[in-house]
């Protein structure tokens, strides 16, 4: 959405008084790292670096995907008829950000931006194969198209504010070292550099 700079801070000022919470009463602030929208990541990270310095507050980051799939319902393993998950979210372009997990939730790809034509040979060979996130109705019918045995999950489509909040409270221990958050670019940005312009030219 548009005004997402404007709009964020208050958004976080409601919650925290709707909670009756001071920020120095946090332990960790928790953000995801993307991928996603190339303007949504810089304003959510550059906040959440922005409140970390103000409270003197760690930093948490966990990918979109890994935010996903947390918030999937739990499935007993003898009531899973899928061998192995798709986690995609949407580019609307022609590629779809995705990372393939086994049913422990464990990683089993590196998160890429997949052309549609490539899809169903980055789903592998363990089916069938489970399809969540923003971007699975799209992926699912590319995936079925190339004759793919994939299901769509009821799981949310986005991660979830919440979520995302129990994976940091969960993971997230005192003096946990980790590394300086980035945001998780899977191609690069469309805009570009206008090309320098020739001083010495006459105009």
């Amino acid at each position: 959405m548009r005004g997402q700079a404007e709009a964020l801070v208050p958004m976080i000022e409601a919650v925290m008084a709707e909670a009756a919470a001071d920020y120095g009463n946090l332990d960790v602030i928790a953000v995801t790292i993307g991928p996603g929208a190339f303007t949504g990541l810089r304003i959510g990270l550059a906040t959440a670096r922005a409140f970390s310095l103000a409270a003197g507050t760690p930093l948490f980051g966990v990918s979109s995907f890994d935010a996903v799939l947390a918030g999937a319902p739990v499935v007993a393993p003898d009531e899973s008829t899928h061998k192995s998950v798709l986690v995609a979210l949407e580019t609307k372009r022609a590629d779809i950000y995705a990372q393939m997990f086994d049913t422990a939730g464990a990683p089993v790809s590196d998160p890429a931006a997949v052309e549609e034509t490539a899809l169903a040979e980055f789903a592998g060979a363990e089916l069938p194969v489970l399809v969540m996130g923003g971007g699975a109705e799209r992926a699912l019918k590319v995936l079925e198209a190339g004759g793919v045995d994939a299901v769509l999950s009821p799981a949310p489509a986005h991660a979830d504010a919440g979520t995302i909040a129990r994976m940091a409270a969960s993971h997230w221990r005192p003096g946990l070292a980790q590394p300086s958050l980035e945001p998780l670019y899977l191609r690069p940005p469309d805009a570009t550099l206008p090309a320098p312009r020739d001083l010495a030219a006459k105009p």
